[in-house]
C-alpha cells in the first residue's frame, strides 16, 4: 500500500456508490472519480508520464483537482499543486524549478492562458456541460480501471512550494508515508468515522497542504462527503452549510471572521447553531475573541491546529472534548514530537513560559527541499525540522504561537515572503531601495506594505503607480497594497535594513 493512491482504490470499492464530491449541480461517487481518475491516469501514461515524472496542476477547487491529483499519483508521478493566483513568470519559475515534464490546467480561460504564457507542454482539465470531465477538450474515455504503479513509502509523492524570507520558493518534498500517515492524524484529530460520514465544507485551497492532506485525503480514506467551493465566499459558505448539512468547516482566521460578519445577512442563520461537529482553524493564530464569538453565535469551539508545508501540513492541534485555551496550537499529533530549541539547536528548558523556536521530528517530516541539499541540511538536523515559529509551552504540554523568528507575513492565511516582494520591486525605474514589512490588518491579519527610497530622477512616482505595477507582477495576495515612500531606511553597521525598526 505504499502509493498513496492505493487509499482512493480502497475507498472506491468500501464506498463505491456514496456520494464523494459536491461542487453545484456536480455530485460524483467515489466510484465515478476513481474510474474518472483511471481513465486520467491512463492518459497520462500514454502520454509519456513515467513513475517519479513531476506533473503541475493549477486547478481551482473543483472535482477536477481531486480527479486529477489521484491520477497523477496512480500513473506513478509526483504531483506539483500550484497556486491559481500565480503570475506567468512566477508559474515559469515553478515549472523550471519542479522539473515538471507537465502542466495540467483547469480550462478557465485566465488559467490556460496564463500557463501558456508561463511555457512547458499544457494539458488542460474540465467539465463539459454535462458535468462530464474533459481532457484537452475532448470527452475523458477510457478504462474503469487502472493498475496502480507500484511506489516506496520514501518516494516523493507531491512537492508543495514554500519559501523563506532570504530566498526563492523552494519545494517541499512530501512522501508517500508522510502524506499517508497525516492524513490519518486529521481522521483521528476530526475524530472522522466511516460508518458515520460526515460532510465537509472545502474551502481551503487543494494547492495548499490543509485542503489537500486534512480535508481531501483524510476524507478519501474515511468515506466522507466533500461539498466543494471554489473561491471563498461566506454568504455562500453559509448556505452551504445548511443546504448540505454541513458537519465539518476547516478554514483560516479570516473564513471565520467572514462567517461571523455573514451570518446577520442571513435570515435563518440561527438554524446555523450547533449544525457544526467540528470547526478547525490553522495558518496563523486566531484571534481570542473571534473564537469567543464563533463558539456564541455557532454553537461549537474552534480547534486549533499548527503546522507547515514541510510536516505534511499537521504537526499539533487541540481535540474534541477537551478543556478550550484559546490560543493554543495544542500538542503533538501522535507519532511527532515538538520541543523549542535555541538559535544553536540546542534544547530549551522545559519550563512553562519558556519561549524558543519550535522544532518537530516524526512522520511529518519532508524527505528535504527538492535539489536544495544546502538548504535541507540547514533545516533539518538529526530528524527535527526547526520551523522559524517562537512558541511558549504551558505545564500540560500545550504549546502557543508568540511570534516569528522570519520575517514571513501571513495575509488572509497566505504567506508572503517578503524578499520575494522586494526583489520584484527592485525591477521598477523608480525603487531604490525597499523594505517589506507586514502590518496589522483587521480581517486579513496583516497586509503588505512597501517602505520604498525612490530612484534619483522619479520623485514624482506615486505610491498607486507602484501598487499598479506589482498588481501585474505578483499574484493578488502577494503585492503590496500599502507603500510608503522615504528619504533612506534603518540599517545596521554591516549594512542590513531594520526592518523592526520600519512600520
Amino acid at each position: 500500500m505504499a502509493n498513496l493512491a492505493t487509499v482512493l482504490d480502497v475507498s472506491a470499492g468500501r464506498f463505491g456508490a456514496r456520494e464523494f464530491l459536491v461542487a453545484g449541480t456536480r455530485r460524483l461517487t467515489f466510484a465515478e472519480v476513481s474510474r474518472r481518475a483511471a481513465a486520467l491516469a491512463r492518459r497520462l501514461v500514454d502520454s509519456g508520464v513515467a513513475p517519479g515524472d513531476k506533473v503541475a496542476l493549477s486547478c481551482p477547487n473543483v472535482p477536477e483537482f481531486t480527479i486529477a491529483y489521484w491520477a497523477v499519483l496512480r500513473a506513478g508521478g509526483v504531483v506539483v499543486p500550484l497556486n491559481i493566483l500565480l503570475r506567468a513568470r512566477e508559474i515559469a519559475y515553478h515549472l523550471e524549478d519542479s522539473d515538471a515534464v507537465a502542466h495540467l490546467v483547469h480550462d478557465d480561460p485566465r488559467l490556460v492562458g496564463t500557463a501558456r504564457e508561463a511555457g512547458g507542454r499544457v494539458w488542460t482539465i474540465g467539465a463539459d456541460e454535462a458535468g462530464e470531465t474533459t481532457w484537452c477538450g475532448e470527452p475523458l474515455t477510457g478504462p474503469a480501471s487502472f493498475a496502480t504503479v507500484p511506489r516506496e513509502d520514501g518516494d516523493t509523492a507531491v512537492i508543495l512550494y514554500t519559501s523563506g524570507t532570504t530566498g526563492r520558493p523552494k519545494g517541499a518534498e512530501l512522501t508517500h508515508r508522510n502524506l499517508r500517515l497525516n492524513a490519518r492524524a486529521a481522521e483521528s484529530v476530526y475524530e472522522l468515522d466511516p460508518a458515520r460520514p460526515d460532510t465537509h465544507l472545502l474551502v481551503a485551497p487543494l494547492f495548499h497542504s490543509l485542503g489537500q492532506t486534512c480535508v481531501q485525503n483524510a476524507s478519501t480514506a474515511c468515506g466522507s462527503r466533500i461539498v466543494m467551493l471554489p473561491r471563498f465566499d461566506a454568504a455562500e459558505a453559509l448556505r452551504l452549510m445548511l443546504d448540505e448539512h454541513v458537519t465539518i468547516f476547516a478554514g483560516v482566521p479570516t473564513m471565520f471572521w467572514g462567517l461571523l460578519r455573514a451570518l446577520d445577512d442571513l435570515p435563518e442563520g440561527k438554524r446555523l447553531h450547533g449544525r457544526l461537529r467540528v470547526a478547525a482553524s490553522g495558518g496563523s493564530a486566531l484571534p481570542v475573541e473571534l473564537h469567543r464569538e464563533f463558539e456564541a453565535r455557532f454553537g461549537v469551539s474552534i480547534l486549533e491546529g499548527y503546522g507547515l508545508s514541510e510536516t505534511s501540513p499537521m504537526a499539533s492541534h487541540t481535540r474534541l472534548g477537551e478543556p478550550v485555551r484559546a490560543g493554543s496550537i495544542g500538542r503533538p499529533v501522535d507519532g511527532v514530537e515538538m520541543k523549542l530549541i535555541a538559535d544553536d539547536w540546542s534544547d530549551l528548558p522545559g519550563e512553562p513560559g519558556t519561549v524558543g523556536e519550535i522544532a518537530i521530528r516524526g512522520h511529518n517530516v519532508m524527505k528535504g527541499y527538492y535539489k536544495r541539499p544546502e538548504a535541507t541540511a540547514e533545516a533539518i538536523r538529526g530528524g527535527w525540522f526547526r520551523t522559524g515559529d517562537l512558541a511558549r509551552k504551558d505545564a500540560d504540554g500545550c504549546y502557543y504561537i508568540v511570534g516569528r523568528s522570519k520575517d514571513l507575513i501571513i495575509r488572509g492565511g497566505y504567506n508572503v515572503y517578503p524578499r520575494e516582494v522586494e526583489e520584484v520591486l527592485m525591477e521598477h525605474p523608480a525603487v531604490s531601495l525597499v523594505a517589506v514589512i507586514g502590518v496589522p490588518h483587521p480581517s486579513h491579519g496583516q497586509e503588505v506594505k512597501a517602505v520604498v527610497v525612490p530612484a534619483e530622477g522619479h520623485e514624482g512616482v506615486r505610491p498607486e503607480d507602484l501598487v499598479d505595477w506589482s498588481r501585474k507582477q505578483l499574484a493578488a495576495y502577494k503585492y503590496p497594497r500599502i507603500v510608503e515612500f522615504r528619504e533612506h531606511l534603518p540599517m545596521t553597521s554591516t549594512g542590513k535594513i531594520l526592518k523592526r525598526e520600519i512600520s
